[in-house]
């Protein structure tokens, strides 16, 4: 028997009134008409950051490389400070993000005193472009170089993954105060940035972009300004004060680098909740989102701490708090190559990947609970009125986004009252749908480009249906047709095969649901808040069960040349079986089917020969235990017939012991949400399967990441 437990027991949830919890379990509601009830906001002192900032404590508390990368987020920061010319070292260290995925870049040289900027959206061969044409209009000043401004020995570089402000030149970063001598790049999202805007613009500050970045450009400026005036020495002391005055004001996650013309040879660095490490080498130093960027020119690296400010110049490394006292990072060497850098010292992207769904969750939430319990989008062109007039939902995808709305589905109909449809984006128009002004279709591509669901997007939309979208990728087609936009804010997935992606979307869906429940007047925001809490809690509960998941691959090396595997599920469960079964056939190239659990003995269960592996998804006992009870049940059927029962249940569930050949426990969690857990295991399964059976993890036969044709 194989059992993967948390280290320790998962948070309590908070209990909720009757029907405001995750359970499934049926309370009473208002009728769709009834006033949106005002309620005075809950008295609980949960912070929507405690659950991120669990998992950097323990991060912070670790020694091992491999976990610092496991939890990146997407753009890609470069910092250097030394004797050789910056501006190639910087450009090297972005070609090494590539992978990451961008869409604009820019770097900000530091040179003669003059701070010199180009950035483009695109791919970091537009920026080089132009790069070099600047070089070939100046070929004796500065910029003079064969790649362009010229001999600065200090640069910050970076490559964006747009969240606030679509991708073009303008939003691209460095972004650069307006008296043209401070620049700023940033990772994260700074979540207070529209009140940071509205003091600025009430200073009569005026912004050139749609970023939130632009905000912490100003406020530097500012402070650099101020100290000065106060008489403050200049040098790269001052800079570093004047990013502690700045972190003091931040709110979210984010990772800042900075230069100042005035302090040349110095560049800044902080981090909250996003990671920056350090590059230590001899007479010069680095720093960046990752140690891709620098392998090449040092091993020697040092992690920075929650709530750190970094200084470096080419002799010197400084650490400090937020509040200015000394502070230490923690030193460690790189024994990998750069190839496995870029996969953050593990096998294949998808590994990489799975252990980045913890951040990934916690990414996709972050930002969107307001003080006073309402539910945010990105971008919203529907009234409220609008979402009140909902009498229908259909939620289209296609593939593993399908799946994430299969589960959604229980969530939606369950917290909203209002029926909802699951369908294959490449059926949905040919049964000609019944659609009019009162239909919502929720669309889900994690490109944004997903042809078959574009076209049933067109098609909703010519019916006069509202859309909205789930997306990751900002800018793309679907959002930009669709009437409202949810990113997921996942990142990057190289891999093709969507792990990220599911548990991202279905956050993102749980979170409409919950919007328009708020918006109907069917949930109080103290009720949205207790669930909205309860999704706190999954990046460390995920990250407790990838800390054990090692059974799970010797499991897949033993059922790794079955001929078949069967997935077995109720309710949500049965989403996961089908989600499960696919990444089998995608990755393993196996026979795998998902099924029902009721419907078995329909048919399936002839399938069922001596030795054949059953997974068996069984949902919590508390709040549904009639499911529980009937899923056990279908366990003992399949056991019957001789199959070996791979069994997936919430720690503590002893009751499916004796009927289980392997087991596996993920941590408890309200019904509704289990999928975000019980789906862990069966990408790991299938990942491990596929790497026993020799084959390409990452880059799975006939499959495409994104697919743009019908």
């Amino acid at each position: 028997m194989y059992v993967v437990r948390p280290t320790r027991p998962p948070p309590t949830v908070r209990p909720t009134r009757a029907g405001s919890d995750c359970s499934g379990a049926s309370g009473a509601r208002r009728p769709r008409d009834a006033a949106v009830p005002r309620k005075p906001a809950p008295s609980h002192d949960f912070r929507p950051f405690d659950q991120i900032q669990c998992l950097f404590t323990w991060l912070l508390r670790t020694r091992d490389e491999r976990n610092w990368v496991r939890l990146r987020t997407m753009c890609g920061i470069v910092g250097y400070a030394g004797a050789r010319p910056a501006l190639g070292i910087v450009l090297d260290g972005l070609r090494r993000l590539e992978y990451r995925g961008y869409d604009s870049a820019g770097v900000a040289v530091v040179c003669e005193n003059e701070l010199l900027t180009e950035k483009r959206a695109g791919k970091l061969a537009n920026l080089e472009k132009v790069l070099s044409e600047r070089a070939a209009t100046d070929p004796e000043g500065c910029a003079a170089s064969p790649i362009g401004i010229g001999d600065g020995t200090t640069a910050i570089g970076h490559t964006r993954w747009a969240t606030h402000g679509g991708p073009t030149d303008r939003n691209a970063h460095p972004h650069v105060a307006p008296d043209g001598r401070v620049a700023v790049i940033h990772n994260g999202i700074i979540e207070n940035f529209a009140k940071l805007r509205a003091e600025l613009e009430a200073d009569g500050v005026q912004f050139s972009s749609d970023t939130d970045t632009e905000c912490a450009a100003h406020l530097l400026s500012a402070a650099l300004a101020e100290l000065r005036a106060a008489g403050e020495a200049n040098g790269p002391q001052l800079l570093a004060a004047a990013m502690r005055a700045v972190c003091q004001r931040l709110e979210g996650a984010f990772t800042l680098l900075a230069v100042d013309a005035e302090v040349p040879g110095a560049v800044v660095g902080a981090r909250r909740n996003s990671p920056l490490v350090v590059g230590r080498g001899a007479g010069e130093n680095y720093l960046a989102s990752d140690v891709a960027a620098f392998i090449e020119h040092t091993r020697d690296a040092v992690e920075l701490g929650q709530d750190q400010i970094v200084l470096i110049t080419a002799e010197t490394i400084e650490i400090t708090d937020f509040a200015g006292q000394p502070a230490a990072g923690k030193d460690f060497h790189i024994d990998w190559d750069s190839s496995a850098a870029e996969k953050g010292g593990y096998d294949w992207f998808m590994l990489k990947e799975i252990e980045e769904q913890p951040q990934a969750v916690a990414d996709t939430l972050l930002g969107r609970l307001t003080d006073s319990g309402e539910i945010m989008l990105d971008e919203v062109r529907l009234s409220d009125q609008d979402l009140r007039d909902v009498d229908k939902i259909f939620i289209v995808a296609c593939g593993t986004a399908y799946h994430s709305g299969l589960v959604a589905k229980y969530a939606i109909e369950h917290w909203t009252r209002i029926p909802c449809e699951v369908e294959l984006a490449s059926e949905f128009r040919y049964r000609d749908p019944v659609l009019d002004r009162s239909t919502l279709i929720v669309v889900i591509s994690q490109s944004g480009e997903t042809m078959d669901t574009l076209m049933a997007l067109r098609h909703a939309k010519e019916q006069k249906a509202r859309v909205l979208a789930i997306c990751n990728t900002n800018g793309s087609t679907i959002p930009r047709e669709s009437d409202a936009v949810l990113y997921t804010h996942g990142g990057p997935e190289i891999a093709v095969a969507s792990t990220k992606a599911f548990l991202t979307q279905l956050v993102a869906c749980y979170l409409i649901g919950l919007h328009l429940a708020q918006v109907r007047g069917i949930k109080f925001a103290d009720e949205v808040a207790a669930v909205v809490d309860q999704l706190h809690q999954m990046p460390g509960k995920l990250r407790e069960l990838l800390s054990r998941i090692e059974p799970v691959r010797e499991l897949a090396r033993q059922i790794k040349s079955e001929p078949t595997v069967l997935f077995i599920g109720r309710h949500v469960g049965y989403p996961v079986a089908l989600e499960g079964a696919l990444k089998l056939k995608e990755l393993a190239y196996m026979h795998a089917e998902g099924f029902a659990a009721g419907e078995l003995k329909h048919g399936p269960i002839a399938l069922i020969d001596k030795g054949t592996p059953v997974i068996c998804i069984v949902p919590s006992p508390v709040g549904r235990g009639v499911l529980h009870d009937k899923v056990v049940s279908n366990i003992q059927e399949v056991r019957a017939r001789g199959a070996r029962t791979i069994v997936i249940a919430e720690e503590g569930d002893e009751s499916v012991v004796r009927y289980a050949d392997d087991l596996i426990y993920v941590p408890r969690t309200p019904t509704l949400l289990a999928p975000l857990v019980t789906t862990v295991p069966l990408q790991v399964l299938a990942a491990e399967i596929a790497a026993a059976r020799g084959h390409d993890v990452d880059q799975p036969r006939n499959l495409a990441k994104s697919v743009t044709v019908e």
